[in-house]
């Protein structure tokens, strides 16, 4: 069936049930970004592919709602499918229901599928459409009975990872989300997202692509915690263990009747990762306590143990893309290499070391102008061959079972113009002025955002995403709760935390730039005037320095670099061959 086939299935159901706008967010029963088969209700629906958007049917308009990252991909994906681009101008802001508002008239009739919806998603729909006197029902799936063949839920196997891993126990961690849970007043607590899952009980999956998590909820109380999954995913023995943990194994199923019987005083549930098909099932007289999922907090801190198999991980990564970057300037006059041949050999080498898992993320190789769109995703259509000239920018990352990772480099392939040199030292400057930052306590990511930008900000450029994101501990890649962006969001950065530092400059239809390492938020000192924190670089890959222009850098921006490719060097060369210590030394001669 056609994508406007089936936009035209959806509205004939649409009048069979008396419903005058739909929607279908990007999401699933655990607020997922990255979705399982059986979720990409969108990409079904619509043709798009990209992990943020909402859309919106009425019987003469059918929009997808998205942000700046993927406005080319849309205008590419839905040319023809029945369906048009709408430019978010807020990211993340449900103006898909100020449109519902605008377009529909009083006593018309809005609806959604609650297990695709969070609860914040919920209420932004009910607080617009209600007063207009539009009704809004949130347990309408009306995808179910038209996509035909659709997946399955995942079925592979389940496991859990050791202490020596981790560094704590699933009972240690169970006993500080108690801790939280009685700070709240709240004797009960339901987590739905994944990575808050295999956080607390110390559990990993196969569920998701590039996630290593598994389909789930926790239901804790006072003196019980439940784990709802499918059972055949646990071993015996993984079953028996958690028992051990004071964790009990039920069906994945069951909690949607086991909400209902809930009896407990007050529930703790986090509006931004709970569907509201879970929440609209708590029973009226069990107070409902909206906050954050204590575990997000908790988890965002890495322990010392965490800390320490994360720089071993960085090791093992590092080496994997010097061999990489190493190789493609060897073969890159060859004419043979394209963007997705070359996503394939990287992952190539990082499967060669020892603990890899997966890549944390589908890697973004943008050639010229391609690079230019910061989540591009290369396909057989648009797939470039390298040449040896212009711009090549690579996004990418690894899963191993001691970290993830999560980097960008920019690399010429020759003919460097004048203008990419500056764009790129200008992008250099600011990624070098956010990882030198000290800052005093209780800093927010927004501060910490500005001070990367202000190298950029100063030549009249800027970039349209935010300029980082937290990073998990053999997780998610994306994890909160703190962010480097513009956004006034009130996470304090901490020591333990580890985020992204990734400024970068688009030129569209000429190149993109984006120079990205992961940083681990330390102490600095104390004076008179407070507590100060500061980063350490924890990603291990050289800076090229060949499309650098020196006169744009002060004397700290290039101390400050010669620094890090000389420690990268250090850390890496035990690990190479004599060959590719020489060529990485050259990488990292100092300018």
């Amino acid at each position: 069936m056609k994508h406007i086939e089936k936009l035209a299935a959806i509205r004939e159901a649409m009048k069979i049930q008396g419903i005058d706008g739909y929607i279908i967010p990007s999401s699933d029963p655990h607020i997922s970004e990255y979705l399982p088969e059986r979720y990409k209700c969108i990409a079904w629906a619509s043709g798009f592919t990209g992990s943020a958007g909402t859309l919106a049917i009425t019987q003469d308009f059918a929009g997808l709602w998205t942000d700046s990252r993927y406005f080319v991909q849309a205008n590419e994906q839905l040319a023809g499918t029945g369906f048009e681009l709408v430019k978010l101008k807020a990211q993340g802001a449900a103006e898909y229901a100020d449109w519902l508002g605008e377009k529909l008239p009083a006593g018309a009739k809005v609806a959604f599928d609650g297990n695709l919806a969070s609860l914040l998603v919920a209420q932004a729909v009910q607080n617009t459409l209600t007063p207009l006197d539009i009704a809004v029902d949130g347990h309408v799936d009306l995808l179910s009975d038209l996509w035909s063949g659709r997946p399955a839920l995942p079925t592979a196997q389940a496991y859990l990872i050791p202490e020596s891993t981790t560094g704590q126990s699933t009972v240690d961690k169970i006993a500080a989300v108690r801790a939280e849970m009685k700070k709240n007043r709240t004797d009960a607590h339901l987590i739905s997202s994944l990575d808050d899952l295999a956080w607390l009980l110390n559990i990993r999956g196969q569920d998701v692509p590039c996630n290593p998590v598994v389909l789930g909820f926790v239901l804790i109380t006072d003196n019980t915690a439940t784990l709802y999954i499918e059972p055949s995913k646990l071993t015996a023995e993984a079953t028996a263990e958690l028992k051990g943990y004071g964790v009990e194994v039920a069906a994945y199923e069951a909690i949607f009747n086991r909400i209902p019987t809930l009896q407990a005083a007050a529930i703790l549930i986090d509006p931004k990762r709970t569907c509201f098909a879970v929440f609209d099932r708590v029973p009226p007289a069990v107070k409902i306590v909206e906050r954050i999922n204590p575990s997000t907090t908790l988890k965002a801190i890495k322990n010392k143990v965490e800390i320490e198999n994360n720089r071993h991980t960085f090791v093992k990564d590092g080496v994997a893309l010097t061999r990489f970057f190493k190789w493609l300037e060897e073969n890159v006059a060859s004419e043979e290499l394209s963007e997705l041949s070359i996503a394939d050999k990287l992952r190539g080498f990082r499967e060669r070391q020892p603990g890899f898992v997966d890549v944390s993320f589908t890697t973004i190789a943008g050639y010229l102008d391609h690079g230019a769109l910061p989540h591009y995703s290369a396909n057989e259509k648009s797939n470039y061959t390298l040449k040896a000239k212009g711009l090549l920018l690579v996004d990418s990352g690894g899963q191993y079972n001691t970290g993830t990772t999560d980097i960008t480099r920019v690399v010429s392939l020759g003919g460097l113009t004048q203008e990419e040199k500056e764009d790129y030292t200008l992008v250099l400057k600011g990624t070098i002025e956010g990882s030198q930052a000290i800052f005093p306590a209780g800093t927010r990511g927004y501060q910490i955002d500005a001070i990367t930008r202000r190298p950029l900000w100063e030549t009249l450029r800027n970039y349209g995403h935010g300029t980082g994101h937290g990073v998990g501990f053999f997780l998610n890649v994306h994890e909160g709760p703190q962010v480097f962006n513009a956004a006034a969001v009130d996470v304090a950065v901490e020591p333990g935390m580890i985020t992204s530092i990734e400024p970068g400059l688009y030129r569209v239809g000429k190149h993109g730039i984006r120079i990205e390492n992961l940083v681990l938020t330390r102490k600095a000192g104390s004076s008179e005037f407070g507590d100060f924190l500061d980063f350490e670089t924890l990603t291990i890959c050289y800076i090229a320095t060949d499309l650098i222009e020196k006169s744009l850098l002060e004397k700290k921006h290039i101390q400050w670099l010669n620094n890090y490719n000389q420690w990268v060097y250090d850390q890496l060369s035990g690990h190479l061959t004599v060959e590719e210590k020489s060529w990485l030394a050259d990488k990292c001669q100092a300018i």
